[in-house]
């Protein structure tokens, strides 16, 4: 399967429907990270990290490659899901620009959207951003997705990167 989705879709088909049922890891690269939060059932909205926490909960590895600090009502929420201190790996890269959401290595999403509530299509539609990505379980879409995303988990780019002077919290420490 290779579906395009857009704004709407983008929150149900990926952050709603499928990142919750995420068995083994979780993989999610964005520029920017905001508090963000989605429909756990009925009429009820929790923050997105509640998702997060319950999956690390279940035993998901979830790693998160973001671009900059998120702000304080991020930080706020983070800080309500201890499980996640020590539970979920997190890297920052100033370089990142690419977005991808990676489920246990069998479907992924790419696109445009950041982990926002308005990238992501979780909010109105007249407060969303216009987005637009590719939902696939398709292999041959998935393995360079993942590849790219472990490259920069890794820290391969960090020895030759003309950003050093602007990363706050370096992947790779050894004599950059």
């Amino acid at each position: 399967m290779i579906q395009f989705v857009s704004n709407r879709e983008i929150y149900e088909q990926v952050v709603r429907d499928r990142v919750p049922r995420a068995r083994h890891r979780l993989w999610i690269a964005t520029a920017d990270i905001k508090d963000m939060y989605v429909d756990a059932g009925g009429s009820e909205m929790v923050p997105f990290l509640k998702i997060l926490a319950q999956l690390v909960g279940k035993g998901v590895e979830i790693r998160l490659i973001h671009a900059k600090e998120p702000g304080p009502n991020f930080r706020e929420d983070f800080d309500r899901y201890p499980r996640l201190f020590t539970r979920m790996e997190r890297v920052l890269c100033p370089r990142v620009h690419f977005k991808c959401i990676i489920i246990d290595g069998t479907e992924a999403w790419f696109g445009s959207a950041n982990l926002t509530g308005a990238g992501m299509g979780a909010k109105s539609d007249r407060k969303r951003n216009f987005e637009n990505g590719i939902l696939t379980d398709d292999s041959a879409l998935i393995a360079p997705l993942a590849e790219q995303f472990d490259a920069v988990w890794r820290g391969d780019f960090c020895r030759d990167c003309g950003r050093k002077d602007f990363c706050p919290d370096p992947i790779c420490t050894d004599d950059l």
